[in-house]
C-alpha cells in the first residue's frame, strides 16, 4: 500500500504519521499567562535536536490562524517555558491537562498539579514530573497556517535524585523514570522495557562474505 501525501489533506496525513512515527516522547509544557496564570499542556510532536547548545522542540497545532493556543501565546509573551516529561504515575494528570479548557481555567488547578520554582526562569515546572527542562525560546518556526515548531534552549535540568547513577559523569537510570510514549490515537506505551544493543566498532565488523 502506498499513500500520495500530495493527494491527502492535513487530517489524513496526521493520522498516518501519528500511527507510525511511534513511540513519541511527550512534552508536558508549562507556561505563564499574561496575568501570571499557570498553564500546562502536552505535546507529542516533540524531541531533542542538539546538545551544544542543548535544544528541544515541540510543535503546536493551532485552533485557527488567529488562535495560537495559550501555550504559544504565553511563550511569545515571556519567551520561556518548561518541558516536563510524563511518567506512568502522572499520565492521568497529563490527560486532564489535555482537555480544551477555556482560557480562564488553569490546568494546574484542574489536574491538581503542584507548581515548583524553576532555577533560571520565572515559569514554574510541574513538581509531579520526574524530569523537567527549563527553556528559553530560541525561535518559533511556522509550519503551515495551523502549526508552529517551538525551539528552546535548555538552560537548566531537574531530575529525581534516585534516577541519577553518577552525577559527575551524567549517568542516568532511565528505567527508574518510567517514562511513557505516545502511540496512535489515545494509546500510550511504557518505556521501562528496554532492549540493550551495543554499537559495533568498525574494527570489529566482519560481515559474512557471500
Amino acid at each position: 500500500m502506498e499513500f500520495d501525501f500530495d493527494a491527502l489533506d492535513g487530517k489524513q496525513r496526521y493520522k498516518l504519521l501519528g500511527s507510525t512515527v511511534t513511540p513519541r516522547p511527550i512534552a508536558w509544557v508549562s507556561t505563564l499567562g499574561p496575568n501570571g496564570k499557570l498553564n500546562a499542556a502536552p505535546f507529542s510532536f516533540f524531541n531533542v535536536f542538539g546538545e551544544d547548545p542543548a535544544v528541544v522542540g515541540f510543535s503546536i497545532q493551532h485552533r485557527s490562524e488567529a488562535d495560537m493556543k495559550d501555550t504559544g501565546s504565553n511563550i511569545r509573551l515571556h519567551r520561556e517555558f518548561v518541558v516536563n516529561l510524563v511518567s506512568e504515575d502522572n499520565l492521568e494528570k497529563m490527560n486532564i491537562s489535555a482537555i480544551e479548557f477555556p482560557p480562564h481555567f488553569s490546568e494546574f488547578s484542574e489536574a491538581e498539579l503542584t507548581p515548583a520554582r524553576s532555577t533560571k526562569i520565572e515559569t514554574p515546572r510541574i513538581a509531579e514530573s520526574h524530569v523537567a527542562f527549563e527553556c528559553r525560546l530560541t525561535q518559533i518556526v511556522p509550519l503551515g497556517p495551523l502549526r508552529s515548531l517551538v525551539l528552546g534552549e535548555v538552560v537548566h535540568m531537574h531530575i529525581d535524585d534516585d534516577a541519577v547513577i553518577d552525577a559527575a559523569k551524567c549517568y542516568i537510570d532511565t528505567r527508574k523514570l518510567r517514562l511513557v510514549g505516545r502511540m496512535e490515537a489515545n494509546s500510550y506505551v511504557r518505556t521501562s522495557d528496554i532492549l540493550q544493543l551495543p554499537r559495533i566498532p568498525l574494527d570489529a565488523w566482519n560481515p559474512v562474505q557471500s
